[in-house]
Formats: structure tokens, sequence, C-alpha cells
């Protein structure tokens, strides 16, 4: 399905019968599960609640200069470069920057860069806020943390970067997710390993900036915005169905790395984090294919039309076999960064993947519609909501 561009709730009430007799005397037998969906980038919008806007200028340009994104926002900062933040504030001259500044963003959230860290999120899934002035501010260059000049284009930036985590972040947080117990993190990881290293920098990156805020105790500036404590954090690569079950362990240890360094670096405690390489719908199935005297391990499935593989283009309808690769089997290479280019040659993918239609409802013979089949979502669920069923 395309991507989520809204705010869904979903209310799921489970009947269960627990299997200890304690449990069945003294509960329900009831458990309501409030389900609700964003866009991830959104969460990405948290961090911002703990940063000024000389803070989110900085990092920005720091960003914006590593070798995986610089010359994605060159335009914007050569535009950056020829304004002054001292001088009088200007409609025109803000909605120009926000605008090559949301432009900078959006080239960076392409499969062929596949970046994570994208702040604000409403620049990428702007929502209801589509067209809104909430979304014209944009990092400035060479500013620090002295309050800027009455009337001065830097005060209008900072203002309005500020009602943006007032007005739309704050809301946002404290009507949803003060609500949360459960967090679900689903990353498109095997996107990230096609882009090369600095996509999976940049992923882990992400990461660690949304651990660091569910990090639980004194002193973080979100204690006041939560009247819950998240306790459970599950990390999923999203598309397992994309590859063959004999590279599942190395997608799933590939996603464990990052987690784990991404807990180290927020110096997280506090919360159970597990990952899981899943897909909620599977949409191929296994096989394998002889080439040559090699039998190579295959998906198949019916890409979506419009769909392409070297030079093949799907029509929709068409089932076919796939070899989608294998990932490495050296983690410490798929973040090494090192390197003079950090991209992947995108002529030559580690991993070739397309979308594929869901699978077709099958019944039995008796009429019952079968489920939709799936990839770990049972694991995934009982990590999350298993211990209130016991």
């Amino acid at each position: 399905p395309d991507s989520t561009r809204a705010i869904s709730e979903l209310r799921l009430t489970i009947e269960y019968e627990s299997a200890s007799g304690w449990s069945r005397m003294f509960s329900s037998g009831r458990l309501s599960v409030d389900i609700v969906d964003y866009p991830g980038e959104w969460l990405l919008d948290l961090p911002l609640l703990g940063k000024s806007f000389a803070d989110f200028s900085h990092e920005a340009f720091e960003m914006a200069v590593l070798p995986v994104r610089e010359d994605l926002s060159q335009a914007w900062r050569a535009l950056s470069a020829g304004i002054d933040p001292n001088a009088d504030a200007d409609e025109m001259t803000a909605r120009r920057l926000a605008e090559s500044f949301a432009a900078y963003l959006k080239a960076c959230k392409l499969d062929e860069r596949a970046l994570s860290t994208l702040p604000p999120g409403r620049f990428l899934m702007p929502g209801d806020l589509e067209g809104s002035p909430a979304l014209t501010f944009a990092p400035l260059a060479g500013i620090d943390d002295k309050r800027p000049r009455a009337g001065s284009l830097h005060a209008m930036m900072d203002r309005r970067y500020e009602a943006y985590k007032t007005h739309v972040v704050k809301p946002f947080f404290r009507e949803h997710i003060t609500r949360l117990d459960r967090q679900i993190v689903l990353i498109d990881a095997m996107q990230a390993l096609n882009a090369g290293p600095g996509a999976m920098a940049d992923l882990e990156r992400a990461v660690t900036e949304i651990l660091s805020c569910f990090r639980p105790g004194r002193g973080s500036f979100l204690t006041d915005l939560f009247s819950r404590r998240i306790d459970r954090i599950l990390v999923a690569a999203t598309k397992a169905d994309h590859l063959h079950h004999e590279s599942h362990d190395r997608l799933q240890a590939i996603v464990r790395r990052l987690a784990d360094r991404a807990v180290a670096r927020a110096n997280f405690t506090g919360a159970d984090v597990d990952v899981v390489a899943m897909a909620a719908v599977r949409a191929t199935r296994e096989g394998t294919v002889r080439q040559g005297r090699e039998t190579l391990p295959v998906i198949i499935g019916t890409p979506i039309a419009g769909e392409k593989i070297n030079g093949e283009t799907f029509d929709g309808k068409t089932e076919t076999a796939i070899f989608p690769g294998d990932l490495p089997e050296n983690i410490d290479a798929v973040f090494d960064v090192s390197g003079a280019d950090h991209r992947q040659d995108s002529a030559d993918p580690a991993i070739r993947f397309v979308r594929f239609r869901p699978p077709k409802l099958e019944r039995t013979a008796e009429g019952v519609t079968l489920s939709l089949p799936h990839i770990r979502l049972d694991r995934a669920l009982q990590f999350l909501i298993g211990d209130h069923l016991a």
C-alpha cells in the first residue's frame, strides 16, 4: 500500500481465556487494544521539542554537507548562503527558503538515497497542513543562540519554528502518543541497504533520536508530555517477503546491530527493545530455479503493473520468479561510511525487489475465507501484547 499520509485509529477488543487459573479468576478476559497509525516522518518531529531553532539549524547544515547529502542540498545551501538572517523579515524570502529546504528533504527521501533523518516530518508528509503557512520556515546559516533582532528574518523563522512545535508537534503527541504504552517502529532496512552505508548510518541516527525521546527518567524534556511510559519498543524491518527466508536471519542481524548501537548511543534504559524481520501481509511464496549447475532460491509473486527489474516492465497480471540477491555476510561493512562514496551503485543494487500485488484470499472447501498469510506477525504481537494475555 501507499505510505501512511494521515493519522488513523482502530480499537480492537480481544476476548481470551488465560491459561492461568489465577488470571482467569481476577481477569475479565477482555483486552482492548488501541492501534494508532501515523506517518513515521511525524515521529521524527519529537526530538525537535528539545531543540532550539539554532540547534535545529546547526544540525540541518551539518547533515547537509555529509557526502550522501551534499549534492542534494547544494541548491538550498547556495540560496541560504546569499541571505542575511539579520535582514528585515520578508515573506517571499521565507517562502523561497522553505520550498528549497522541502525540495532537498524530499530528494533525500527518494529510493536512490533512502535517507531517514529528515525533520521536520510535516515537510514530507504535511497531512492536513498541505500549503499551510505553518510550514513556511527553514534553517538559517550562521546563527547562534543569541536573541534575534526584532523584525529580522531570523526572528521570523525562530518564531515560526517554535509555533510549529507548539501548535503542530505537541498537540499531536499529547492527543495520541501519550496514551501509548507500546510502540512499533517500522523501518525499510532493505531500501537503506540498497542505497549504501550512508543511508544505513542515517537510519541508525533516526532510530537513535527516536529512542532518546522515549528514554524514561528525570531530566527528560518529555517528562511533562508523557502521562504513560512506553515500556516495549519493537523495531521491525518490513518487507521480509521480498527476500527468501535464507536471508531473513541476516536481515534481522543487521537490524539488531542497528538497534543495539542506537540503544547504546541514546543511553537508553527502562524499556524492552526487540527487533524482528516481518511482513504483515506476505505477497510472495518461495521456490528454487536452476541456472546452469546452480540452484537459486527465488521468491514468486505478481509484481504491480509498471514495476521494473533489469529493463523488464511487469504488467500487474503475470506471476514471476525473482532472485532478490543476497544480503552481505559482513554486517560491519553495512555501516562502514569510511569510503569515499557512501552510496550504492544503483546499476548493481545489493537487493532486487519490486512491489507485489497482495495475494488472493483463499477459501476452504466449506467456503470459509482464510486469513492473509504473513511473516512473523505473530511474533510481533507476542512481544507487544502477549504479556497481557498470559
